[in-house]
């Protein structure tokens, strides 16, 4: 049997540097609880300078992850965490009710010219999550399930794989791995996870009749559970989870069960009731939100 994937491709846009959107769009607007997907770079960076730091913003409904290929970044936020992201490493933040953070390149990269590449994402909150207090947590790469199958090498982000289990605990039947896969190498998604994507970072891929090229997002339908192969050497990353409790409204940086709470949101930034991120001397304003 055929099956009818889902295919979407990035959308330029620009952050302070070159990013892929592939999460939100208009044909799918979440897979489980991920409602976001960038893919940051690769871009190098003017040394000496601050020049396209993303400066300090708010958050609240959502939990970030990034994690990155190459490069580095510098983490701060308003709970007062200063952390470097090394490749491999997973960072994860929940904004819940409210966090502020930067990401700034650090000089070191900038000076060496060294390429900055890597994925961010959102997860939405649990509804009845959104409000928790704002929390952190970093797992340098030696800390996360790393293992070899088939011409893969894996490292498990969230989630649980056969065996493998992510130190991180989020909201429950969320899944998120990250893949280096020679070419012919082969794998097939894990079967439990309720709704499912992979993303193609580098390489090519193949669906059984699709093949998927670097910088496409295929998500499977629900009952598929294909054997996929790499066609050269390949980098992806398959994500996915239990469907949304329930709809989500997305403005900015703000994920919310309710538009009256982004509204909120957006007027506590404009007056300035959000922490502040300790060390930081710039923010990002935010757009003008149209309340209708």
């Amino acid at each position: 049997m055929t099956h009818a994937f889902q295919i979407l491709h990035g959308q330029p846009r620009d952050i302070g540097f070159p990013v892929r959107r592939l999460l939100p769009q208009i044909q799918a607007r979440a897979v489980g609880p991920f409602v976001f997907l960038d893919h940051m770079g690769p871009a190098r960076f003017r040394p000496g300078t601050r020049e396209n730091d993303v400066r300090a913003h708010p958050h609240i409904g959502l939990g970030t992850i990034t994690y990155l290929f190459s490069g580095a970044m510098m983490h701060r936020d308003s709970l007062g965490v200063v952390q470097r992201i090394q490749p491999g490493a997973l960072n994860w933040m929940c904004a819940g009710r409210g966090v502020v953070h930067s990401e700034r390149i650090p000089a070191d990269i900038r000076d060496a010219g060294i390429d900055v590449e890597g994925i961010q994402m959102w997860i939405a909150l649990p509804a009845g999550s959104e409000e928790l207090a704002p929390a952190f947590e970093h797992h340098a790469a030696e800390t996360l399930p790393l293992w070899q199958a088939d011409g893969a090498s894996w490292r498990l982000l969230i989630g649980q794989w056969g065996a493998h289990r992510s130190p991180l605990r989020v909201p429950p039947e969320t899944f998120y791995a990250a893949g280096e896969l020679a070419p012919d190498a082969r794998f097939q998604f894990p079967p439990e996870v309720a709704e499912r994507a992979l993303y193609v970072a580098s390489g090519e891929l193949r669906l059984e009749a699709l093949v998927a090229q670097a910088g496409d997002l295929v998500v499977l339908p629900p009952e598929a559970a294909p054997v996929i192969e790499a066609q050269t050497a390949s980098r992806v990353m398959l994500l996915g989870g239990a469907p949304l409790d329930a709809p989500r409204h997305m403005w900015w940086n703000f994920v919310s069960t309710s538009r009256e709470r982004i509204a909120q949101a957006a007027a506590d930034w404009e007056a300035g009731r959000f922490p502040s991120v300790p060390g930081e001397d710039e923010s990002i304003p935010a757009p003008p939100l149209n309340r209708s």
